[in-house]
C-alpha cells in the first residue's frame, strides 16, 4: 500500500512541474522574442539613460532638490538688477511653517527682510552656497538685512514650529549695512553662513524671555567693512551658545552685553588701519559669568577685554600678534579688578613691542592664571605673577587681600 501512494505522489508532483513549464514557457517565450529585438532594446537604452540624466539633474540642481523636499523655492529676479525686497517678504508671510529655499544668484534688497517669531506663522530660510542676499546702494536703514523674529513676537518652545533657523549662502551689507539680527522668539539658529562686507555681523538682541534669547550660532565667517565702528557680533540677548566662527576686518570681534553665554572655537583676526588700534579688542565683555573655550585673538592690541569687576571662565584660549604695527599687545585687559579664572593660556607675544599679560585698573581681584603659557623673558609688565596660583608672588597677593 505504501509503495502505491509513493507511485501516486510522484506522479502527481511530476504532473504539478510539466504544467508549470509549459504556463513558464507560454509566458515566456514572447516576451524573450520582444526583449530581443533591436527596437526594444534601444528604447529600454533610452529609458535608461533619461533615468540617468533626471537623477544627475536631481543631484546636481538645488532647485530640483528643494522642489523634491516640498520646500518653497524663491522664483524672483536673481541677478541683482532689481529690489526684490517686497517680493520675497510676501513669500514668507504667505507661506506659514514651510522651508524657504534661494536657489544660487544675487537678490538685491532695499530694506529688512522680517520672519515671524510665532511658531505658527514662522519659516525656516534656507540658502543655497551660492545665494547671494545684497544691500542695495540705497540701503539706509538701521535694522539688520535678515531680522530673525523681527515681527509677530513670541516667546513660545511649546508649539511646533518654534525652531526656525537661517542656513547656508551670503549676507553681503554692500559696506553699509548690518547682516543679520535676532529680535525675538527662542531656539533660534544660524549656521553655514557666509557675511560678507557688514557693519554689524550678527546682532542678537535682548531675548524674549525675560532677556533670554537662547540662540545657536554655528560655522559661520564673517568680514566687516574695517571701520572703528565695524563689530562681528553682539550680543545683548542670554543664554546663546557660538562655536565655530571666524571673524575678520573688524575693530571688535565679539562683544557682550550679557551673561550665560558658551563661545567656542571664536577667531576674530584684525587686519584694519590701525585707527585708534589701542582700543580694539577681540572679545569685550561688559556683563561676565561667560565662558570662553579655545577662543582665538589674532593680532587685535586687545585680547580679552572685561569691564569693572566682572568674571568669566577662559579655558585653553589663545592671542597671537603676527605684526608690530600696532606697537601694543595685551592680552587681558580689564577695567576694574581681575576677577577671572584663566586656565592653559598662551599668549604669543612680539619682543620688539610693549606687551602685558594683564592690564587691570584696580589691584588685588580674585582673579586665577592657571597653567599659563608665555615667554617670560620679553614681557616687560610682570603683575601678572601676583594671580599666577602657586607662585610667590601670588602667596603675597593673598596675603595682601
Amino acid at each position: 500500500m505504501k509503495k502505491i501512494i509513493s507511485v501516486l505522489l510522484v506522479a502527481v508532483t511530476v504532473f504539478a512541474a510539466g504544467a508549470a513549464y509549459t504556463k513558464t514557457q507560454e509566458s515566456e517565450i514572447p516576451l524573450a522574442y520582444e526583449s530581443n529585438s533591436v527596437e526594444t532594446i534601444e528604447n529600454m537604452e533610452m529609458q535608461m539613460s533619461n533615468a540617468v540624466e533626471k537623477a544627475y539633474d536631481a543631484n546636481n540642481s538645488g532647485a530640483d532638490f528643494a522642489d523634491a523636499f516640498g520646500y518653497v523655492i524663491v522664483n524672483v529676479t536673481s541677478d541683482g538688477s532689481e529690489d526684490v525686497a517686497d517680493e520675497i517678504q510676501n513669500i514668507i508671510d504667505s507661506n506659514p511653517n514651510r522651508t524657504i529655499y534661494f536657489p544660487d544668484g544675487v537678490y538685491l534688497i532695499s530694506k529688512p527682510i522680517c520672519t515671524p517669531a510665532n511658531p505658527r506663522k514662522s519659516v525656516d530660510l534656507q540658502l543655497s552656497n551660492y545665494a547671494v542676499i545684497k544691500a542695495a546702494d540705497s540701503w539706509s536703514d538701521d535694522e539688520a538685512m535678515i531680522r530673525l523674529g523681527g515681527k509677530d513676537a513670541a516667546n513660545d518652545t511649546h508649539t511646533a514650529g518654534s525652531n526656525y533657523s537661517l542656513n547656508g549662502g551670503v549676507i553681503d551689507g554692500s559696506g553699509k549695512a548690518d547682516a543679520v539680527s535676532i529680535d525675538s522668539g527662542r531656539e533660534t539658529r544660524i549656521s553655514n553662513l557666509s557675511i560678507k562686507n557688514a557693519v554689524l555681523g550678527i546682532h542678537i538682541k535682548y531675548g524674549a524671555n525675560s532677556g533670554s534669547s537662547d540662540a545657536d550660532i554655528s560655522d559661520v565667517n564673517i568680514i566687516g567693512t574695517g571701520g572703528t565702528d565695524s563689530t562681528g557680533i553682539f550680543i545683548e540677548g542670554f543664554d546663546n551658545t557660538l562655536t565655530n566662527i571666524r571673524i575678520g576686518n573688524v575693530f571688535i570681534g565679539v562683544h557682550l552685553k550679557s551673561s550665560a553665554n558658551s563661545m567656542r572655537n571664536i577667531h576674530p583676526l584684525y587686519y584694519s588701519d590701525y585707527t585708534d588700534f589701542e582700543n580694539s579688542c577681540g572679545f569685550y565683555d561688559e556683563s561676565g559669568n561667560n565662558i570662553y573655550d579655545f577662543c582665538y585673538s589674532d593680532q587685535f592690541c586687545n585680547g580679552f577685554r572685561m569691564k569693572g569687576n566682572i568674571s568669566n571662565i577662559y579655558h585653553n584660549c589663545f592671542c597671537f600678534w603676527y605684526s608690530n604695527a600696532g606697537g601694543k599687545e595685551v592680552a587681558f585687559k580689564v577695567d576694574g579688578l581681575f576677577e577671572s579664572v584663566v586656565t592653559n593660556f598662551r599668549a604669543g607675544f612680539r619682543s620688539d613691542t610693549e606687551n602685558a599679560v594683564l592690564e587691570a585698573d584696580k589691584f588685588g581681584g580674585n582673579g586665577v592664571f592657571d597653567n599659563l603659557l608665555v615667554n617670560g623673558k620679553i614681557v616687560a609688565d610682570k603683575s601678572y605673577k601676583f594671580y599666577k596660583e602657586g607662585t610667590l608672588w601670588w602667596f603675597i597677593n593673598c596675603i595682601i587681600k
